[in-house]
């Protein structure tokens, strides 16, 4: 194993592999050398093969009293999640069983682990790459239909194939440029070599352009639509937020300027996760906490997906231009309507009385992140995986002009674009950038 060093980290790891308790079962899961061992030790009765599920009463070594009853089964490495031979313990999900259980299996030999530590021994012994383990973190972390499905896809070896293949490319461009400039008088080595490898490398470069055109929409997916609610005091974007929340988050009054802060709400629009925030009335102040509220309204704004101007019914304003690209929507639509304000372009009306009134608001909302979330080569959402990337095309799109003035400069293009690609999949990763992945899961995962 490549983890922090010491005789500890290679000890037998356990911990609580399910949800908080109480719950109805908890399974309990060990890691490690000593695994089978413990796990015999503490069951009446073991199963012979590996994967199977067998009744037990689990037991206390030292008294041999029955600690509950349950079943167990085991993995033998290297064909299970972490490599290493696993053994699972399923018993009843009360808080003193599960406290009991890990009391017993500690004082026999094994370590409680670390957040995250199942995963990083997966990853250790080569079962999954860091792509796959951020796919898996980010799973975990779903809230939402659409978070979800782009989970499940970046948890598969989908990306971990794809960067195989690129490594593969990239070692065979390499290997034809050193035998063209190695034996170049052998009659063997054909003279279309240097073409064949540019032409690889374009490909290559096509490819992951096409992968990196994916990434806007796989971070909005995975963080969420910033939806921006800015208008006048007194527009109503608290009143909107509340509801679209479906509980108070902000102070509601008829006192203009009565939010200061930005204030956000979560919202699960039919699968896909939306952030809204409520942000104070834009207008001229002298009151400096006020004008400090205005200015955050300001830059939240400017940090959205969609931005939102509130304009009541009984008070029609206009969006300032250094908001930028806006959707009006003339909220208060219960009320009876005043002039309207001139040259405004009114997407849809908002009220808050009734759940009706907010339907079209939803609906534009949703269709507007939709329309920047499609696409089907959705690989990568974090930013870590888009630098690097970034980072492999640029070695790549300077390896043809250098090309063209030496071989050897342009196959160290090429290395280091692999190694890029090494870094994407955790395999020259340094120790503290692996420590803060890992440190995303829960212990027991």
């Amino acid at each position: 194993m490549t983890g922090k060093g010491g005789s500890e980290d290679l000890k037998t790891i356990v911990a609580l592999a399910t949800g908080s308790l109480p719950s109805g079962i908890a399974i309990v899961r060990m890691s490690g050398p000593r695994a089978l061992e413990l796990g015999q030790q503490v069951s009446s009765r073991f199963p012979e093969n590996p994967s199977e599920l067998k009744t037990t009463g689990f037991i206390d070594p030292a008294d041999w009293s029955v600690i509950d009853r349950g079943m167990v089964c085991w993995f033998a490495g290297p064909n299970s999640h972490t490599g290493e031979d696993v053994c699972e313990l399923h018993l009843h999900g009360g808080a003193a069983v599960v406290g009991k259980i890990l009391s017993v299996l500690t004082d026999c030999g094994a370590r409680l682990a670390e957040a995250g530590e199942f995963t990083r021994r997966a990853f250790e012994n080569g079962k999954m790459d860091l792509t796959g383990i951020e796919g898996l973190a980010d799973l975990l972390a779903a809230e939402t239909e659409a978070q979800r499905r782009l989970a499940v896809r970046l948890a598969s070896d989908e990306m971990h194939r794809r960067v195989a293949a690129w490594r593969e490319s990239l070692v065979r461009s390499r290997a034809l440029l050193e035998a063209e400039f190695d034996f170049a008088d052998e009659e063997d080595v054909p003279e279309s070599m240097v073409a064949e490898v540019r032409e690889m490398i374009s490909g290559l470069r096509l490819e992951m352009e096409q992968v990196l055109g994916g990434y806007h929409a796989g971070e909005i997916i995975r963080r969420g639509f910033r939806v921006a609610l800015v208008g006048p005091p007194n527009a109503g974007k608290s009143s909107l937020l509340n509801a679209l929340a479906k509980r108070d988050i902000a102070i509601v009054t008829d006192v203009a300027g009565t939010t200061r802060d930005v204030l956000e709400a979560r919202v699960d629009v039919n699968g896909l996760a939306v952030i809204v925030f409520d942000t104070a009335g834009i207008r001229e102040s002298t009151d400096t906490v006020e004008a400090i509220g205005v200015e955050r309204a300001r830059q939240a704004a400017q940090a959205a997906d969609l931005v939102i101007w509130l304009s009541p019914k009984d008070a029609p304003a206009s969006p300032g231009r250094e908001l930028g690209e806006v959707a009006v929507f003339q909220s208060k639509a219960d009320l009876t309507a005043s002039e309207s304000a001139e040259g405004i372009d009114v997407a849809g009306k908002v009220s808050t009385v009734s759940p009706a009134g907010l339907d079209g608001f939803i609906r534009y909302v949703e269709e507007s992140a939709r329309a920047v979330t499609s696409g089907e080569d959705i690989l990568i959402s974090r930013r870590r995986q888009k630098a690097l990337l970034d980072e492999a095309v640029a070695y790549l799109g300077r390896f043809g002009p250098i090309l063209e003035q030496d071989r050897v400069l342009a196959a160290e293009e090429l290395r280091l674009a692999g190694e890029c690609l090494g870094r994407l999949t955790g395999r020259i990763d340094p120790e503290e950038l692996l420590d803060v992945i890992f440190a995303e899961f829960c212990v027991g995962k």
